[in-house]
């Protein structure tokens, strides 16, 4: 090659070079382009930005005079009413909690101030339960910003779970059943463990690929909550997250609630009604879940004073779950609201610590009288998990049929139907 075209490529080369080398530069310009608009969106404690002097151990000292001093501003009263517990509860929770997560401990940052005490923080979550405000609207009030706030309220509900979920939402064992099928015997109904439905929390912040999903007979996406409740609105089972989509029926086939009965680990039931001896207890229901001998429903369209005053005392007493969606809403404003939060998760956590608050209290403000212990061992259903399918006998395979069988027996739902007609009918004219 000649030199002058040695010189021509080497040209050319260092030309080449020269591009690659200015599309790196412009590639790292707009790299850094990106990096400053995302620091000017989250800059944290960066020179410019405006810190609010929140005066956080003067929020704590505020909150402890106006409620929790032994002169406090607000009396048991006002306490009762804007916590929805009374104050004797509501520090046992506190210590609980304080106790089982060290994030509400309070602690020194990097300079030495100490930072938000726990009865701040429980405060702060507690709130946004009761009344379903945004977390910017407790700045004032608790002296915390609005992402510590929404910290708390995710590990508040997730320490309650974590902590109270297994005595306060378990399956109930055989002190509870017989203790729930007395009281139900003296109601008119022998054999009943309680009432079922179903209940929809919209979900606003559903993200839009899960809209159609999630979007049922409901206006926009909801989740479903499937509770069975007694007489003093215990929610006894609570199985939620299903896409508002489904029905009861295809709830029902998704939820645990036979899952002891069908592994045979449940306590055993008999009861005689009308002369005729069952050994499975049984749940109120509405018209639109199967006719299984586990649940008695109503009829449609009674006829004959039978049947009509079954109906509707039947109907009456099913309102017990009904009572308890409508008790758990007007206590925590938040599962009434429709849920701004986008993970699956918070949402799950929320739902379960409202209920299991909701027990708390309805445990603290029973009546003397009515003092039952709920305080048992819990009844353990052993999970199914996916390789315990290979090692199954056969005999216990087979026995997990028959009881489901057994449970979806819709001669034994006539029969079990028509008993409590004569049953109640029976007490009527005795009375």
């Amino acid at each position: 090659m000649s030199r002058f075209g040695s010189r021509a490529l080497q040209r050319w080369d260092d030309e080449e070079e020269s591009d690659v080398d200015d599309l790196l530069i412009i590639a790292g310009l707009l790299e850094g382009s990106k990096r400053n608009k995302r620091k000017k969106k989250f800059r944290g404690s960066l020179p410019g930005r405006h810190n609010v002097p929140r005066d956080i151990l003067g929020g704590h000292q505020r909150i402890y005079l106006d409620y929790f001093a032994d002169q406090c501003v607000y009396n048991e009263k006002h306490f009762r009413r804007r916590f929805r517990m009374y104050k004797s509860l509501f520090l046992r929770i506190v210590a609980a909690i304080e106790a089982h997560d060290d994030y509400f401990r309070q602690k020194p940052d990097a300079v030495g101030s100490l930072g938000a005490s726990a009865l701040q923080k429980v405060v702060a979550a507690f709130r946004m339960l009761a009344y379903g405000i945004p977390a910017d609207f407790l700045d004032d009030s608790v002296r915390l910003g609005e992402s510590t706030i929404i910290e708390c309220l995710k590990r508040f509900v997730k320490a309650v779970v974590e902590v109270f979920g297994e005595e306060y939402l378990r399956a109930p064992n055989a002190q509870d059943i017989s203790r729930l099928l007395a009281i139900n015997n003296a109601r008119g109904f022998p054999g009943m463990l309680g009432s079922i439905d179903c209940m929809h929390w919209k979900w606003e912040m559903c993200p839009t690929a899960w809209r159609g999903a999630y979007a049922g007979h409901k206006d926009g996406p909801t989740m479903i909550l499937e509770a069975v409740a007694c007489q003093d609105l215990w929610i006894w089972h609570a199985f939620f997250g299903l896409p508002g989509s489904l029905n009861d029926i295809n709830v029902l086939r998704r939820s645990p609630l036979f899952q002891s009965l069908t592994s045979g680990t449940a306590p055993q039931v008999e009861y005689m009604v009308n002369g005729n001896k069952y050994t499975m207890g049984y749940y109120l229901a509405d018209g639109i879940y199967p006719a299984w001998a586990t649940f008695v429903k109503a009829f449609q369209s009674p006829q004959g004073n039978k049947k009509v005053h079954f109906t509707a005392v039947q109907e009456a007493v099913r309102k017990n779950v009904e009572r308890a969606f409508g008790v758990l809403q007007k206590r925590f404003a938040m599962v009434r609201a429709p849920a701004r939060f986008w993970s699956k998760e918070d949402l799950w956590y929320i739902m379960q610590a409202c209920v299991i608050l909701h027990n708390m209290i309805v445990e603290d403000e029973r009546d003397e009288e009515e003092d039952f212990n709920y305080h048992q061992e819990p009844h353990g259903i052993p999970v199914l998990r996916p390789a315990d399918y290979e090692r199954r006998d056969p005999l216990v395979l087979e026995e997990f049929l028959k009881i489901h069988d057994k449970i979806e027996d819709r001669s034994t739902h006539e029969r079990l139907r028509d008993d409590p007609v004569e049953h109640l009918w029976a007490i009527h004219s005795s009375s």
